[in-house]
């Protein structure tokens, strides 16, 4: 047992969080022949896990998630901090980086409480509070009636067991870092697309810590990185907020960058796509993308996203 841990990673406390920390420090500890200690696990309680009963939007968007590591980060209570990057804001503080993005797992949203959609009742309720999945999910089927609907995957799953919504959303990669596997229908990406990082986790330091910097590299996959980076950097382009509905596939291809992506009005109405493929680092190539999507939108779809000329 070593007195003190090489690292600290600190994380969400909840139990798919953790999961993503656990996954962390096994991979840490594989690629520098650590013992497991060596990497010690700080749970933190996020404001986003306090507050359930409201969407993310009106309570104060996906900074709810980092905040409080972010300040553990600046006073050196922990080395890095473990995030699902699809809850990471657009711009970071210029004092944290992003040095690791660990093997992006499965992109899909699974279907809860249906086979498929085709296959859901007439006039069902939709428990979600993400306007991607509300807009996706209304422009294939409009007649659905969206709830409401927070919480860690445990959560929602009893709130539908309750009968609060007939059917619901959540992502594969989360499920299956979970367990769950035999839990929900995955749709496939060829008519869902899923939010900008879906299934990618990502693990920030201290702009300047070069060490940490140096220890975290050894985990980062490149290709996932490659897709993540373009992926926000489409959102950055788009000015997106937690209020748009924004989806998008990025993938990696023999160097290449292959994005399809799509906008929709909030009542899924309206849908705008685009596709492009540029080489892997290219961040004006899918924002340039986002502008073209903005210009063919109209009103009512650009006024969702603060990038809008």
């Amino acid at each position: 047992m070593s007195d003190k841990p090489i690292l600290r990673l600190g994380t969400r406390r909840s139990p798919l969080a953790m999961a993503q920390a656990e996954e962390t420090r096994l991979r840490l500890c594989a690629a520098h022949g650590w013992l497991e200690d060596a990497v010690e696990l700080v749970p933190v309680v996020a404001s986003g896990d306090k507050v359930q009963d409201r969407p993310l939007a009106e309570i104060g968007g996906k900074a709810l998630w980092t905040k409080e590591l972010d300040a553990w980060l600046a006073a050196g209570r922990i080395d890095a901090a473990v995030h699902s990057m699809k809850d990471v804001e657009t711009i970071r503080p210029a004092e944290i980086s992003i040095a690791a993005i660990l093997p992006r797992g499965d992109r899909r949203d699974a279907l809860v409480g249906a086979s498929d959609v085709s296959a859901i009742p007439q006039g069902a309720t939709l428990g979600t509070s993400a306007p991607r999945r509300v807009a996706q999910m209304l422009h294939l089927r409009p007649d659905l009636k969206p709830v409401t609907f927070r919480g860690n995957v445990a959560t929602r799953l009893s709130k539908l067991a309750a009968g609060e919504a007939d059917v619901t959303l959540l992502a594969r990669a989360g499920l299956d870092r979970l367990g769950e596997t035999g839990v929900g229908h995955p749709l496939p990406l060829e008519t869902f697309l899923p939010a900008v990082a879906q299934g990618a986790i990502g693990i920030e330091c201290r702009t300047g810590d070069e060490r940490a910097k140096a220890l975290l590299g050894a985990i980062d996959d490149a290709s996932s990185h490659a897709e993540v980076f373009a992926e926000r950097a489409l959102l950055a382009g788009l000015g997106g907020t937690c209020h748009s509905p924004i989806a998008v596939l990025a993938q990696f291809r023999e160097g290449a960058i292959e994005m399809r992506a799509a906008i929709f009005s909030a009542d899924g109405a309206e849908r705008i796509a685009g596709e492009a493929r540029f080489d892997a680092g290219d961040g004006s190539a899918p924002r340039d993308l986002a502008l073209r999507m903005l210009a063919d939108a109209p009103a009512l779809v650009r006024n969702l996203f603060d990038g809008a000329p």
